[in-house]
């Protein structure tokens, strides 16, 4: 009942074979199976006399050798050549000689993301590939106004938020890792989770979309044909061609943005985990009032679902505007109040050893062991874990119960708005991810979950019945509003032309994006297939109708049975045509906006080459 997969959803079944209670608890060596989920930043490493670095730099450029890994560790490059600029006049200067010598730069930060939009998987030391470091210098932040800040873009989100609320203002929503960088953030439009609650209004400053719809004023380094060299241009949001650089996907340099702030406004975060998905997703209209996601929606505005694998009750949080402390909610000043996320348990970080050590099928085990974690840090309720027995009775030792409870119960937080939005340390388990947004009307929001959630139930379930579990992490569910240019203040400016929350002119009555991740450790058997099945029904169902699909651009995407970002008919076709659908400005002006500025092709790489076309 509630996922569809039968009895191995129920706490304490042994789930899986190949996995026994000896082997899990005696298997020492699982810690080090998983240790690549914990893994930090590789280091610089010294370049050899064989391998030269890169002829006729700039004077002062200092380079060094870096291997490119992103957060899933699905793409791992050779040793890259890596440069780190002091100034923006510093990236131009690259750019002149990447031109001259038929290199190309590519912009990196901190390499939270899944898609190829940086380098592609395997790229060898012999590419003509630079990496440029943002993160090291290019970080200065500063009020530009009284509800602006002037940003460099290898700054991070967690010190612009900082800086935000030490003089008093804040965001809607921003994306929950705070360790990313702002000019990663704009690339692909990145977003948090938030829509008018009823009777809310918005507050000036503030938006409901992406963080690319606040920049009010941009500078990128473009070609000065004219001039014969790369220069530092400042565009105002009021520019046509600013639209196109607002969410580049890496073809583009930023090197500075500035963005429109609001007044802070505190939040109060309410986590639980009493709703099945049953009745949390069920389909509108549903019999016996249950509680549904468009009803918390409504009620508090800003919401987030996340559903373990093979389990029934998903842990939902909602935000809601609070000015002062409610009675009884955990007052927080500083982001990450989730410990039990942050740093992964050493139950949970033994069982992921023994998935990647090939024990797939131990999957829903792995998914029940999550949900009961986060019940009892989050509610200190032990009731399911009394229950539960096997397996489960034996990795949540009274130790783990005592290390769980150690910091407190934390279904119920408030505190300025930074703390409560930014959740996700680089410490978290690293889990691949595919990404979709649906645009629909607000009033269809409980249709298009029900859809999404009655569907991966039974696909799950099927693949379960046939002995495959591709999925071991979590589906995913937010909710915004989509990229209104009047909310940056500046009168004549557009939406981002790539940004998957742009308006449709066709369909003015789609105001709400609903977005849908599934989350499962790479190299899962099967994921492939499953997400492609997944991506074929979205594509199927919000077909332009009654609603719209588009890409997430940082997550995983154009399935084919075998690999991600492949599929030539999605990446040719359907991702193109979702941002042409509706007449007006969109794909085709972006494409070639970015060429006529970069003409050169300077900032790509292959796979941007043929994607954007």
């Amino acid at each position: 009942m509630g996922t569809g997969t039968g009895r191995d959803a129920r706490p304490g079944r042994d789930a899986g074979p190949g996995l026994t209670r000896r082997g899990l608890i005696g298997a020492s060596a699982a810690l080090g199976g998983a240790a690549w989920l914990l893994r930090g930043t590789i280091g610089p490493d010294s370049a050899s006399a064989a391998d030269p670095a890169p002829p006729d730099l700039p004077a002062g450029a200092e380079v060094y050798r870096r291997v490119y890994e992103n957060w899933s560790g699905e793409i791992r490059t050779d040793q890259l050549w890596t440069c780190a600029p002091r100034t923006p006049q510093e990236v131009a200067d690259l750019a002149d000689w990447a031109h001259a010598a038929g290199w190309r730069l590519r912009a990196q930060g901190y390499r939270h993301t899944w898609a190829p939009l940086t380098v592609a998987d395997g790229t060898d030391a012999a590419a003509r590939v630079l990496l440029v470091d943002t993160g090291r210098h290019l970080t200065a932040i500063a009020l530009d106004g009284p509800d602006t800040v002037r940003v460099q873009t290898g700054a991070t989100m967690e010190a612009l938020l900082a800086l935000l609320a030490d003089h008093g203002l804040g965001v809607t929503a921003c994306p929950a890792p705070g360790e990313v960088t702002v000019g990663g953030v704009l690339a692909i439009g990145g977003h948090g989770t938030a829509v008018p609650a009823a009777g809310e209004s918005r507050q000036a400053g503030h938006g409901y979309g992406s963080l690319s719809n606040q920049v009010v004023r941009l500078t990128a380094v473009v070609r000065d044909e004219a001039a014969g060299r790369y220069v530092l241009r400042s565009f105002d949001r009021a520019e046509a061609d600013s639209a196109a650089f607002l969410v580049h996907l890496g073809r583009a340099f930023l090197t500075e943005v500035v963005l429109r702030a609001g007044a802070d406004r505190n939040l109060r975060c309410v986590s639980r985990l009493d709703i099945p998905a049953t009745e949390l997703f069920a389909r509108p209209g549903a019999p016996g009032n249950p509680r549904t996601f468009a009803d918390l929606v409504d009620h508090d505005g800003r919401a987030e679902a996340i559903w373990f694998a093979f389990t029934d009750r998903p842990w939902l949080k909602t935000w809601s505007v609070a000015p002062g402390r409610p009675f009884g909610a955990r007052r927080v000043t500083e982001p990450y109040n989730y410990p039990f996320s942050d740093s992964i348990p050493e139950p949970v970080a033994r069982l992921a050893g023994q998935l990647v050590g090939g024990a797939w099928g131990s999957a829903p085990l792995f998914g029940q062991l999550q949900y009961l974690i986060a019940k009892l840090a989050l509610t200190g309720d032990l009731t399911d874990i009394l229950l539960s027995g096997g397996l489960l009775r034996d990795l949540l030792s009274g130790d783990t119960l005592t290390h769980l409870l150690a910091d407190g119960l934390r279904s119920d937080l408030w505190g300025p708005s930074r703390a409560l939005l930014q959740y996700v340390r680089p410490s978290t388990l690293r889990m691949t991810a595919n990404g979709y947004a649906v645009l629909a009307r607000r009033a269809d929001l409980q249709w298009v979950v029900s859809e999404f959630a009655a569907y991966y139930r039974q696909l799950l379930a099927d693949y379960q019945a046939r002995g495959e579990f591709p999925v071991n992490g979590t589906v995913e569910i937010r909710v915004t509003g989509l990229d209104d240019p009047a909310w940056c203040g500046v009168p004549g400016a557009r939406p981002p032309l790539l940004s998957a929350l742009r308006p449709r002119a066709d369909h003015p009555e789609w105001d709400t994006a609903v977005w849908l991740d599934i989350l499962t450790l790479p190299n899962t058997p099967g994921l492939h297939r499953f997400c492609r099945d997944i991506e074929q029904f979205l594509l199927r169902t919000f077909d332009g109708t009654r609603a719209g699909l588009r890409v997430e651009w940082s997550k995983g995407w154009a399935y084919t049975a075998e690999a991600a970002w492949s599929d030539p008919d999605v990446l040719g076709r359907a991702i193109p045509d979702s941002l042409r659908a509706g007449g007006g400005p969109g794909w085709d002006e972006a494409v070639a906006v970015l060429d006529r500025y970069d003409p050169h092709r300077v900032f790509g790489n292959p796979f941007l080459d043929a994607l954007l076309r």
